[in-house]
C-alpha cells in the first residue's frame, strides 16, 4: 500500500463535487473511507464506486450545521475503525448576490454555520484521535478566503473565518505531529454553484459561471489529495490566486479591481 493506503480518512461533503472526487481519487490507494453528507442515497452511490476502486467505506449521513452531527460522525468513525488519520472538511455552501440586494439575511448565518462552525465543531471532536495518530487535518476553503470577492460577501467571510481558524490552530498544534492544510481552490465545476443562494434566499437553479475555463472537481481533488498527504500548509490551485495573494499587500486597489472584473466576466 502507498499514499492513503490503510489510513482512516474522513471526508465531509462527500456526496458530490470536490468531496466525491476526493473520495474516488484516494480510494485507489486502499484507504478506510468515512463519507459524510446529508444525502444518504448519494453517499451510498459514492461508497459503491469507492469500494470498487479498493476502499473500505463507512457512510455517515448527517447535517453538519448541527454540532451533535459532527460529534456523531467522529464517534461513528472511532466505533467502526478505532482511529482517525485524516480529516478533510469539505462540506460547504455558497451564495451569489450583492449584500445590499439581499432580502433574507438568514443566508449569512447559514453560510457561516456550514463553512466555518461545522469545521470548528468537527475539528474539536476529532483532535484527540488526530493527535494520537499524528494525523492530518485539512479544510477546503477558497481563494475567497484570502481576498475579498464581490457578490460573495457571506461566503468570503466564512472562508476568511475558517482560514484564520486553521492558521491559528496550526500554531497551537506545533509539536503534536498533526499537520494542518488549507486548500484554496479558485472556481471549480460543481453543482454547488447551481444551488448557490441568490438575493431572494432561494437557489439560483443554474450556475452563474462560464465553465469553459473552470477547473474540474477531479483536477482539484488530485491537487488537494497530494497537498494533504505531503502535509503542505497551503494549496492555492490557480496562478491568479497565487499572484493576488502576493500582490495584495502592496497593490490592494488593483487586486480589488481585478476581483470585480473576474466576477463580471464569469456571469
Amino acid at each position: 500500500m502507498s499514499g492513503y493506503g490503510g489510513l482512516v480518512v474522513v471526508i465531509t461533503g462527500a456526496s458530490e463535487g470536490i468531496g466525491r472526487a476526493l473520495a474516488l481519487h484516494v480510494a485507489r490507494d486502499g484507504p478506510r473511507l468515512v463519507l459524510a453528507a446529508r444525502d444518504a442515497a448519494r453517499l451510498e452511490s459514492v461508497a459503491t464506486e469507492a469500494r470498487a476502486l479498493g476502499a473500505e467505506c463507512l457512510v455517515v449521513p448527517g447535517d453538519l450545521t448541527e454540532r451533535a452531527a459532527c460529534d456523531s460522525l467522529v464517534a461513528a468513525t472511532l466505533a467502526h475503525f478505532g482511529r482517525i488519520d485524516v480529516v478533510i472538511a469539505n462540506a460547504g455552501v455558497t451564495m451569489w448576490a450583492r449584500f445590499d440586494a439581499l432580502d433574507d439575511l438568514a443566508i449569512v448565518e447559514r453560510t457561516m454555520r456550514i463553512n466555518y462552525y461545522s469545521v470548528a465543531w468537527l475539528t474539536h471532536a476529532a483532535l484527540p484521535a488526530l493527535k494520537a495518530a499524528r494525523g492530518r487535518l485539512a479544510v477546503v476553503a477558497s481563494v475567497a478566503g484570502l481576498a475579498g470577492v464581490p457578490e460573495r460577501t457571506a461566503y468570503a467571510a466564512s472562508k476568511h473565518a475558517v482560514v484564520g481558524f486553521m492558521d491559528s490552530l496550526r500554531i497551537e498544534l506545533a509539536g503534536t505531529g498533526v499537520s494542518v492544510t488549507v486548500i484554496a481552490p479558485d472556481y471549480v465545476i460543481t453543482k454547488a454553484h447551481e444551488r448557490a443562494t441568490g438575493a431572494d434566499g432561494r437557489p439560483l437553479g443554474a450556475s452563474p459561471l462560464r465553465q469553459d475555463r473552470v477547473m474540474t472537481a477531479e483536477r482539484c481533488a488530485a491537487l488537494a489529495a497530494e497537498a494533504v498527504l505531503a502535509r503542505r500548509r497551503l494549496l492555492i490551485t490557480s496562478l491568479r490566486g497565487k499572484l493576488a495573494r502576493l500582490v495584495r499587500p502592496f497593490l490592494p486597489g488593483l487586486v480589488d479591481r481585478l476581483a470585480a472584473r473576474a466576477i463580471a466576466r464569469r456571469h
